[in-house]
């Protein structure tokens, strides 16, 4: 049995993959089945040691990029499209998968269209409120489509839909709050605030934070994950906001979390500040309130359409990118910080959108396709 997962290379494309091939693996040993060849198709194999780790094999193959704006770059990515085509379509016939699962964007474009020519199986799975424009083409002949907010339903023909939520790797499921306050050296008596633009950070969200810096520490401690290539100009900007400040120790900036990191940050923590991305579903799992301040540039401007969906919930507050004065999201933390019953009710929306058995929902569907395409 051969299982082909292709998505775009990026962190919301990649770990929803990662977290679905830990629960093949999971279901495949719980079921005594023949181990499956997993096989991960995509420009950049982004975490070649996470992919070791849960058996994938990672096939490069070439997509264009199509920029919804004037850029000379566009006449050239037609050809590495068709280029990525053209290997895709080859690979595919030799490897020839019992099913593909898509998780969209430009990069799966080609594995995809390959699939559809020789019409082997195909699941997709949308991340956002309303999807891109490679999901839409392909949920019109995809097996099985899986979304995560009931919005993009409307998108998709009904009888293919399932409402699934996000799929979460195993290791940011579960908050470590046992030594948590301990391995950040923080003070037991104040709230924690963990704002994380992603591994790359979000220059937005570093700018409005150390804006606010000075105030917030003040009654709060900050763990704040700036992006690896961003911690040295957001660490030495830090200095200067806070001046001779007697509580800059509360102020936690970091460049990039690890598991471990990532489940302590999320285990200390009463409140997050993030983007409108995947990340959601880790903070809905984490059970914890949020405030989400959507990238206003996102591909079909799907960051504020997840944010809004999530706020309707009642899971979180949300700020508009324009709107991020200091001001404001020193009146916004202190809200929600400062009312227990906020925070409950927010905490409570947030675990009732998480889902947590995603993953585990769309392994079945990939192995019930795969077998059924295997026999």
């Amino acid at each position: 049995m051969k299982i082909l997962f292709t998505g775009g290379g990026t962190g919301g494309h990649f770990y929803p993959i990662i977290a679905v091939a830990e629960a093949v693996n999971d279901l495949v040993r719980e079921r005594k089945l023949v181990e499956p060849e997993l096989i991960y198709a995509a420009p950049e194999p982004y975490d070649k040691e996470m992919l070791f780790a849960n058996n994938v094999r990672f096939v490069p193959t070439a997509a264009g990029k199509m920029r919804r704006y004037f850029s000379i770059l566009n006449f050239f990515d037609y050809f590495k499209t068709a280029w990525g085509v053209t290997r895709s379509v080859l690979r595919v016939f030799f490897l020839y998968p019992d099913v593909v699962f898509g998780k969209g964007g430009y990069a799966s474009f080609p594995t995809l269209l390959a699939a559809k020519l020789f019409r082997i199986p195909v699941v997709i799975h949308e991340s956002d409120a309303e999807p891109g424009k490679v999901n839409r083409w392909a949920g019109k002949f995809a097996q099985k489509v899986a979304i995560s907010y009931p919005e993009a339903a409307k998108f998709f023909p009904a009888d293919k839909v399932a409402f699934t939520g996000n799929p979460v790797r195993k290791a940011a499921l579960v908050p470590a709050r046992d030594g948590a306050l301990e391995f950040f050296k923080f003070a037991p008596d104040l709230p924690v605030i963990f704002v994380t633009g992603g591994s790359q950070g979000a220059q937005a969200l570093n700018d409005g934070l150390l804006s606010a810096l000075p105030q917030l520490v003040e009654k709060y401690q900050i763990i704040h994950q700036t992006g690896a290539d961003n911690l040295d100009d957001v660490t030495g900007r830090a200095k200067v906001a806070m001046g001779n400040n007697l509580h800059a120790d509360r102020y936690k900036p970091m460049g990039y979390l690890n598991d471990l990191e990532m489940r302590m940050a999320s285990g200390a923590a009463q409140l997050i500040i993030s983007r409108g991305g995947s990340t959601i579903f880790e903070i809905a799992s984490w059970g914890l309130p949020s405030i989400i301040v959507p990238l206003p540039t996102a591909a079909e401007d799907h960051q504020s359409k997840n944010a809004f969906s999530y706020a309707r919930a009642g899971a979180c507050s949300v700020i508009e990118q324009q709107n991020l004065t200091p001001g404001l999201l020193l009146s916004e933390v202190n809200r929600i910080l400062g009312n227990q019953q906020i925070r409950h009710s927010m905490g409570n929306a947030a675990r009732a959108f998480a889902r947590a058995d995603a993953a585990k929902t769309i392994a079945e569907a990939l192995l019930a396709v795969a077998l059924s395409h295997e026999s």
